[in-house]
This record gives structure tokens, sequence and C-alpha cells, in this order.
């Protein structure tokens, strides 16, 4: 990967985690707050695939593992799974509707806060699907319809589009 989209990604995510930290952290309903981050990641495998998705995704998570006190890794975690379930899922789509990111990211994005509880619970974070879950669900999914599409910009201004050329040649060389 060249320098250029390495630096925009970083660039993009802390951006993203500045405006988290700063404003969205301080939006609290029931307990919970809207999720930039998980957005991100999601935002991340709908542009990217799977792959690159599930790579960016890693990163957004561990950016956010910095900041929280719950195990390190778990948000990578669920950020590199998130970034790769949703790439997988969209592949096949065909993206000429303004709905769709909104609606998809939204899903990946409920399934992401989902997936956190349920590993948190599994790693020793007892709190998470009882009292938070359902507060977090009610405020990050809307929050996430709002989100999408400026996020989904500024993946696609770090992340450029994947070179069909490129890939094709490599899979020729390999065989």
């Amino acid at each position: 990967m060249k320098a250029g989209p390495v630096v925009r990604s970083l660039l993009v995510i802390a951006l993203v985690l500045v405006v988290q930290v700063s404003l969205l952290d301080l939006v609290t309903v029931g307990g919970a707050h809207p999720d930039a981050m998980m957005v991100l990641a999601a935002a991340g495998g709908y542009w990217a695939g799977p792959e690159r998705g599930a790579r960016f995704g890693f990163v957004v998570g561990l950016a956010v593992d910095l900041l929280l006190p719950t195990p390190f890794g778990l948000t990578a975690l669920v950020g590199c799974l998130v970034g790769y379930l949703t790439g997988a899922a969209t592949t096949s789509l065909v993206r000429s509707s303004w709905w769709l990111p909104p609606v998809v990211l939204a899903a990946a994005t409920a399934a992401g806060i989902s997936g956190y509880a349920v590993v948190g619970t599994v790693l020793g974070q007892s709190d998470l699907v009882g009292a938070y879950l359902p507060a977090a669900l009610v405020v990050v999914v809307p929050a996430a319809v709002v989100l999408a599409l400026p996020e989904l910009r500024l993946v696609r201004w770090a992340l450029p589009a994947p070179d069909p050329s490129a890939a094709a040649g490599s899979t020729v060389a390999s065989r």
C-alpha cells in the first residue's frame, strides 16, 4: 500500500476520533452515545471491500482501544469483524441508491455494537448486555444514519478505489 492512502486513513481516523471524544461522547441518552468510530469501520468495509475493510476497521478499533478502559483489543477485534463482514455482505450490491449506504452502515453499526457487548460479556464486562445494549442501540442506529454519508465521503477520500487490473494481475501471476 502506498504512503498516501495510509496517511489519509490515519488523518480520517484521527479526525473522527477527535469528533467522537470531544462532541459525540457528550451527547448521552440513557447512558449511551453515538458511535462514529463503529460507523467509520463499517464505512471502510462498505467502500473498500472485505480485506481492506477489515484492516481499516482494525486500525479504527485500535485507536478507540487506546482510550477505553475495556480489555485492550476488544474494539479492534469488533472493528475488524465489522469492516470485513460489511465488505463481504455488500460486494455484490448495486450501489446506485442514495439511501443504501445509511441503511447498510446503520445495520452494520448495530451489529457491531451488539457484537461488542457480547464479546465484552464473554471477556468479563458483565454490564454491557443488560444495561448498555438496549440504550446503545436506540441511540447508535439513528446517529449512524446521520453520520453514514459524511463518513463514507471521508473513507472514499482516504482509501482509493481498488484497482481491478492490479487484482486481476495478481491472480494471473499467482497461477
